[in-house]
């Protein structure tokens, strides 16, 4: 993170500053006694310069009715958890050397020892979920790790595939990123003993910030730089996942589409320029900042009824910075 956007996360940060700082101390002490290669491990992967976004979610939706913070934090840190969890075995997945500027374990220990320490998050997320004693928060978090799986596979078993509809999309980004942003917002209220208004409230807040992040994600894939995003730009092409703005780009021109081309194997290089000049060269981007603004302003409506307090104006503006973020 540059300078600047680190003290914008810091600010919106700010009323739960302390309580972040107590997940950040579980996160540190997963490693059992004894066992320097794993904690060699989880430090790899929980010091990290990630924003810890999931888990100020479920910090600030937790502050609109009276409660000690304890089961939010607890919630917070299994959020993360579960969201490191999914990096490492889509890190391990996707052969990816690096994240966030960093070797990812599978580049340094090997697959085999990724996916066995992506396991481990899961199972210690899970176990962390089921101290909170709720029965709802933790249905709720299962069928979030259901969701992310499905995403991820929906997602495998349709690349190099140039037919998918916009609400096919809508359902895949849900499922691999947009689940987990709901469950952390809608578990900070349940946990808080919030009202089931503002349980729905932040619920639906959380589903469309999801909805925003992924597909300003999915524009840097063209818009950013390699620098920003920490993979080659137009990296989801070459992976053969079809995102909104090669969507948007095949609707525009479907015949002779370099996308089609690129999928088909033929001239892989030659097309992803193509494609990304083409992007580049249109509307499309500006299409597609327009579709996330749409969700972006769904999450901020959702907020509309709840009380004016530091957690809702923090919401408020994390729902901002998604939008102008550049990684």
């Amino acid at each position: 993170m540059v300078n600047k956007d680190k003290a914008t996360i810091d600010l919106i940060y700010e009323p739960i500053q302390p309580h972040l700082v107590q997940v950040e101390d579980r996160l540190r002490a997963l490693a059992p006694k004894g066992h320097p290669a794993l904690l060699d491990l989880l430090r790899h992967v929980t010091v990290s310069s990630g924003k810890r976004m999931r888990p100020a979610i479920t910090l600030l939706a937790s502050r609109f009715h009276p409660n000690d913070g304890e089961l939010a934090i607890t919630m917070a840190a299994a959020v993360e958890l579960l969201h490191l969890a999914s990096l490492v075995h889509d890190d391990t997945v996707d052969n990816s050397p690096v994240r966030r500027g960093l070797a990812t374990v599978s580049n340094l220990w090997g697959r085999d020892v990724a996916v066995q320490l992506g396991d481990y998050l899961f199972a210690t997320s899970a176990v962390f979920v089921c101290d909170t004693n709720n029965v709802r928060v933790i249905r709720r978090f299962s069928e979030t790790i259901k969701d992310l799986a499905t995403g991820e596979l929906i997602e495998g078993f349709g690349t190099f595939q140039w037919d998918h509809t916009y609400e096919q999309y809508k359902e895949r980004i849900y499922s691999k990123t947009a689940s987990l942003f709901r469950t952390a917002a809608e578990s900070g209220a349940i946990l808080s003993g919030a009202t089931e208004e503002t349980i729905q409230a932040l619920s639906r807040y959380g589903y469309s910030l999801g909805m925003a992040f992924q597909i300003v994600d999915d524009i840097l894939d063209f818009d950013g730089t390699q620098e920003e995003v920490g993979k080659p730009v137009g990296h989801d092409l070459l992976q053969g996942v079809l995102t909104l703005p090669s969507m948007l780009l095949l609707q525009r021109y479907p015949d002779n589409n370099p996308v089609i081309g690129l999928f088909r194997g033929e001239d892989t290089e030659g097309n992803r320029q193509k494609a990304l000049d083409m992007i580049h060269n249109s509307t499309i981007i500006e299409e597609s900042h327009a579709v996330a603004r749409d969700f972006r302003d769904d999450a901020t409506s959702a907020l509309g009824g709840l009380p004016d307090i530091e957690a809702r104006r923090s919401l408020h503006a994390l729902a901002s910075y998604v939008l102008e973020r550049r990684r």
